[in-house]
């Protein structure tokens, strides 16, 4: 995918979101820069069960990915800018010294995340799977208290011997066209990850695509206060553009 800067700035590559690369500015200080690319290629849509699938997988881990971004920001409020995709149609408030990466993963059309530089657990990503022309809305899939608890039983296996990961559903609710799900993942071992996520639908001419916002943060952190605020910000101003 070819990409065209309109603005330069020194870019790194680093890992995020164990596994993704990522091509991002310098924190600070910090210019804005908008990057444009063609349009995605036309796919064909997924079904119900593949589409809920894509959801469960965009909370595990990402395997690697090359450098493929699209990245417009503008000044948003005090200490937030805004991401805006203009090759995805949505935009998204990030703290201002978030780094992004951005690539291609199996079974996803897109997956963009926003990490702080020294906090690997810490993230929002957001990934996009198609979906066939028969789903118009996430009604589809059931209403929003249904739709947690298949997606939250499907990542749960605390149940099996020896047991594995378990998940807790804590809230969900319908709003502005949005599933929100909130719930917790904790493996054997380790410290528990508080997840909040935004599931949306749009259709960009040729398919439908299931949006996927999903923003994590560690329990147990000593920021946890300032990791959890920023998280739910970011995931809570996703819009569609």
């Amino acid at each position: 995918m070819a990409a065209a800067v309109t603005t330069t700035t020194t870019a790194t590559t680093t890992h995020l979101c164990r596994g993704l690369s990522s091509s991002a500015a310098a924190a600070k200080p910090w210019r804005a820069t908008t990057l444009r690319c063609g349009a995605a290629a036309r796919v064909e849509g997924l079904g119900r069960r593949e589409a809920l699938l894509g959801v469960l997988l965009s909370t595990a881990t990402a395997a690697s990915a090359p450098v493929a971004a699209v990245a417009a920001t503008a000044e948003l409020q005090e200490g937030f800018r805004t991401y805006e995709d203009e090759a995805n149609k949505f935009s998204i408030a990030i703290p201002q010294d978030w780094l992004i990466g951005a690539g291609e993963v199996s079974g996803f059309k897109s997956v963009t995340a926003f990490y702080p530089d020294q906090v690997a657990d810490s993230n929002v990503s957001v990934a996009i799977t198609g979906i066939g022309p028969d789903f118009t809305s996430l009604k589809s899939f059931g209403d929003v208290d249904a739709f947690a608890e298949t997606l939250v039983n499907g990542l749960d296996r605390s149940w099996k011997r020896p047991p594995g990961v378990a998940a807790k559903l804590i809230n969900s609710r319908a709003a502005n066209g949005f599933y929100y799900i909130e719930y917790t993942l904790q493996n054997p071992g380790e410290q528990r990850r508080h997840i909040v996520s935004a599931i949306g639908m749009a259709f960009n001419g040729w398919y439908n695509r299931l949006y996927t916002v999903t923003g994590q943060y560690i329990d147990e952190d000593g920021d946890v206060d300032k990791y959890r605020a920023q998280i739910e910000k970011c995931v809570q101003s996703f819009r569609f553009t």
